[in-house]
């Protein structure tokens, strides 16, 4: 296979559509995923979200402060990125800290301490550094930094979010002053993907403790008080020329919905995530601040164990999928700023979202017929519900009432969000999740549906679906793999143990005078680097 270089304005900003021409002309998405598999890429970092849109035809405006609050926090706040586990520790650890790579608004990997990336056959990777990179303390970014960041991963002692994802580095090793060479176990052409993780962010060779941050972002690190807030400065010697504009962001959590947009509309704070559909005409009417809206492949789903009565019965869980009305969990529960789901994991924002997949109906009369040969009708099924799952009580008040009319009493158990994810997600017979988007669908897979995944939800084992995964992580002929994509699809809406209603619009409350916004489908806060690429309008 031939390695090939292309430039990144032929790169950035591809259209959903694999054939579209990208900005540069002539080259189109999938020439472009080729390209990736096939050998290097050479991006300039700063390109990142300025080539398009707002930030593009407006001249940034360098100083200000901002505050930005989250909906949560708590002791358990890092400032080590492999721990980081929630939207308030990913946008502090953006804030310090650059990743080898990173992802645009159409989650195509752009370069970042990585200068290029290359592989002829997906599984020995060469990563080019880039130079003249600082940490905070003044010393230079080597080789030996990138080693240790990503092998720490695999250490049980580490408690890494991602080591399952990590455990395919075979081996690690600097192959010269400026780069590494990265041997995985098996093929995976996705890996400039998945280095643009949070978790996988660079830190400094043989860092242990983390009060502070020791990174090489656009930030250095003020103040941190775990569970009360984080403030970062400019950092003067950033390696990106101009970047970034604020002088200082605060961030913090603010746990109920209701005070924080109290808080943005006060002018308290200027940035929130996680708003309520019920307060989006409130914030959208209040002169100086809009509701952003990102369609994300964020889900709330319904999880059904397989591996217990009543879903180790197939057609209880045929029949509970046709209990669900989409339109109106969209309508109800949503406001509709939700897409149709179709029990499918992948959504329409990802590349290798299978649009043929006929949509599952709202049908009582087939609910009933499953529900009848699975034994339950006449029965009374608990259903575990929490606010904690976002939307996930409105679903289960709808379901209860449709289950009610066939002859099934679904009895709704609405737990506190404290505790929930530990104490009823995965451990309740059917109940609900809540599924952050992921980067791609080989992570996504591996996290919730592989057989022996730790996040597991409804504990579903299928032979055939773990033979696709492998096969299609190490596939680098794009349409071959998307090919697996559809079957693997396919295989989870007709056979998994979950039901997926829809996919939930990302809301976030913001003031106007925030400039330089960018909308990726991963997350909030643009993806949680918003700090770094924002300015205040005077």
């Amino acid at each position: 296979m031939t390695n090939k270089t292309y430039k990144q304005d032929q790169l950035a900003h591809a259209t959903e559509d694999d054939n579209t021409p990208m900005a540069g002309g002539g080259v189109t998405r999938r020439d472009m995923m080729r390209t990736l598999l096939a050998g290097s890429i050479v991006m300039s970092a700063g390109g990142l979200l300025t080539a398009t849109g707002t930030a593009f035809a407006q001249t940034p405006r360098r100083g200000g402060k901002i505050k930005i609050a989250t909906q949560s926090s708590s002791t358990a706040d890092t400032l080590d990125p492999a721990k980081s586990a929630h939207s308030t520790d990913y946008t502090r650890v953006n804030m310090f800290y650059n990743g080898l790579t990173t992802l645009d608004e159409k989650l195509a990997p752009q370069m970042v301490l990585a200068e290029a990336m290359s592989s002829s056959d997906a599984t020995l990777w060469t990563i080019t550094l880039r130079k003249g990179v600082l940490f905070h303390d003044g010393q230079p970014l080597t080789p030996a930094d990138v080693v240790f960041s990503l092998l720490r991963h695999k250490d049980p002692a580490t408690a890494s979010k991602v080591k399952v994802i990590a455990d395919q580095f075979e081996s690690i090793k600097a192959t010269g002053p400026n780069e590494v060479q990265i041997q995985l176990k098996s093929p995976d052409a996705d890996l400039p993907v998945v280095l643009a993780t949070a978790q996988f962010l660079i830190i400094k060779n043989g860092t242990t403790t983390f009060t502070t941050a020791n990174g090489t972002g656009a930030f250095k690190c003020q103040e941190f008080v775990p569970g009360v807030r984080t403030v970062g400065v400019r950092n003067e010697h950033y390696w990106k020329s101009g970047r970034p504009y604020l002088d200082e962001v605060t961030l913090f959590g603010i746990p109920d919905e209701a005070a924080r947009v109290n808080a943005l509309l006060s002018g308290d704070v200027q940035w929130i995530n996680e708003v309520n559909p019920r307060s989006t005409k409130r914030i959208d009417s209040a002169a100086g601040y809009n509701v952003l809206e990102t369609k994300s492949g964020l889900y709330t789903d319904l999880v059904i164990r397989q591996d217990v009565a009543p879903g180790n019965s197939a057609d209880f869980t045929m029949g509970m999928k046709y209990l669900m009305d989409r339109e109106e969990i969209k309508s109800a529960a949503f406001r509709g700023f939700a897409v149709l789901g179709n029990d499918q994991p992948i959504d329409p924002t990802n590349r290798f979202y299978f649009a043929g997949l006929p949509q599952r109906p709202y049908d009582p009369e087939k609910a009933k017929f499953h529900l009848k040969k699975a034994g339950v009708l006449g029965t009374t099924i608990p259903l575990v519900a929490s606010v904690a799952a976002t939307g996930s009580v409105d679903i289960a008040l709808l379901m209860q009432q449709s289950a009610q009319k066939i002859g099934l009493k679904l009895d709704v158990k609405r737990m506190p969000a404290d505790g929930y994810w530990s104490n009823y997600w995965m451990k309740s017979p059917v109940g609900f999740g809540n599924i952050n988007p992921r980067p791609s669908a080989d992570i996504l897979f591996t996290q919730f549906f592989k057989s022996d995944a730790t996040w597991n939800e409804s504990g579903w084992k299928n032979a055939q679906f773990d033979q696709l995964l492998l096969a299609a992580r190490g596939e680098t002929d794009t349409a071959k793999r998307a090919k697996m994509y559809v079957d693997m699809q396919t295989l989870v809406h007709d056979k998994g143990g979950i039901g997926i209603p829809v996919f939930i619009t990302n809301l976030e409350g913001i003031s106007r005078k925030i400039k330089g916004i960018q909308r990726i489908p991963l997350g909030a806060f643009m993806n949680y680097t918003c700090a770094e690429y924002i300015w205040l309008e005077a």
